[in-house]
């Protein structure tokens, strides 16, 4: 009796089923509904107030109302809006239009990179500084073409800079014994001409991986000679002879980011870092190296709240210790709790900083909205550069081979 009474409530729930499916009218996935069907669903509710949308052809061309292009002047004004519910709405600026990237989902040749870094167990400062270039970098043609900025020693930083949004610890974990080969590995895969090598701060090594650094510069080229490497390296605490380990691992440009001014360096920068120390570890390498044996570069940040005669007295400093490259790039506020962004500077105050700046003397300077301190195309130049020096060395030294084969030609002679 309890088995058919289990058996009946499937079958009634079958018999019902039937019963309502004959007399309720079924609709395809295809079939356009009615429009009082339309009327009588409730709306979603939403904030945006303004019905008047342009059409697609429009926003894919930038145009601006009547299809006409936005002026210079009407590009660059920055826009604000309204955001929250009722009674609780705050104005926030809006991203500039000179500030709008891609989104970084990649081509082929985006995920190749991605996934060599991953199976290596590499870390860029392009992801974990959320760089707006990362598309530009990585989507090139080929892997020849890309460049992407090694981070090494892990990525958890032991400084708490307001600026970045690198992953911080005051014990983070030991260092890879593996990570040098791994990085020569990777980037002789790659096929590249020029790297960046870059690093978290380790305070609570010794050395700060002064030596780590070293070791995976000269793994690298001892893989591939002709493979130029810059070191993107922090200022170990102002240890001078560590900043000399580095220097002299055969590297050939060796950059240290002085960040921003030096009245605002306390609040943007950890407190460890001093624009003075920061100063010294770029005079250090061109006393260790040479004035002309190896290429300094710093890069600084605007939109922090600088003032015009800061900026100028930041370079003075800069071309006394002897920096040869110079970047600007617009500070961009990783998260809330970072430091807001004071002001977004143009394309135009931007051109106007390469140009003061390569008048004091620069050999190159980098400026523009989306400018990095690894810069894809200040890269290319100073490749040209160093490999131009190069050139001059073996011909200047072939020179001298004939003139010494000259010399001992005629003491020897008749």
């Amino acid at each position: 009796m309890a088995s058919l009474q289990r058996t009946a409530a499937p079958l009634r729930r079958a018999l019902t089923y039937r019963t309502s499916a004959a007399t309720t009218t079924t609709r395809g996935l295809a079939t356009i509904p009615s429009s009082d069907a339309a009327k009588d669903k409730p709306k979603r509710k939403t904030y945006f107030k303004d019905t008047t949308v342009a059409s697609l052809d429009d926003f894919i061309g930038g145009a601006g109302k009547g299809g006409e292009a936005l002026a210079q002047s009407a590009a660059y004004e920055l826009r604000t809006a309204q955001v929250g519910p009722a009674g609780k709405k705050r104005t926030i600026t809006r991203l500039p239009e000179w500030l709008k990237t891609p989104i970084p989902a990649g081509n082929d040749n985006f995920k190749k990179i991605k996934a060599d870094l991953r199976g290596l167990n590499l870390h860029t400062v392009c992801e974990e500084a959320r760089c707006p270039n990362i598309s530009e970098c990585w989507g090139g043609s080929d892997k020849s073409a890309a460049t992407a900025t090694i981070m090494l020693m892990g990525d958890t930083c032991t400084r708490g800079c307001r600026f970045c949004s690198v992953k911080t610890n005051r014990a983070p974990p030991p260092l890879d014994p593996h990570e040098p080969e791994h990085t020569a590995e990777a980037l002789a895969r790659w096929g590249l001409g020029y790297v960046v090598l870059t690093s978290v701060d380790r305070d609570d090594l010794a050395d700060g991986g002064a030596r780590h650094f070293a070791e995976t510069i000269r793994k690298i080229k001892h893989k591939k000679p002709s493979l130029l490497v810059e070191a993107l390296t922090g200022d170990f605490r102002g240890d001078l002879d560590m900043v000399a380990v580095v220097a002299r691992s055969g590297l050939d440009v060796y950059a240290h980011n002085v960040e921003t001014v030096e009245a605002l360096t306390p609040y943007v920068r950890d407190r460890r870092a001093t624009f003075r120390q920061s100063l010294s570890v770029l005079a250090h390498v061109k006393d260790v190296c040479g004035p002309h044996a190896i290429i300094t570069k710093t890069s600084i940040m605007l939109g922090l709240g600088e003032q015009e005669h800061e900026l100028v007295a930041a370079l003075t400093e800069l071309r006394k210790a002897r920096v040869d490259v110079v970047t600007f790039g617009q500070y961009m506020r990783p998260t809330k709790r970072h430091l807001k962004v004071e002001k977004y500077i143009t394309p135009d105050e931007f051109d106007m900083w390469r140009q003061r700046a390569l008048d004091m003397g620069f050999l190159y300077v980098a400026s523009g909205p989306l400018v990095r301190s690894s810069y894809k195309a200040g890269e290319a130049f100073i490749e040209n550069v160093l490999r131009n020096r190069a050139g001059d060395k073996a011909t200047m030294a072939a020179q001298t081979s004939l003139d010494h084969a000259v010399a001992m030609d005629g003491r020897t002679g008749p």
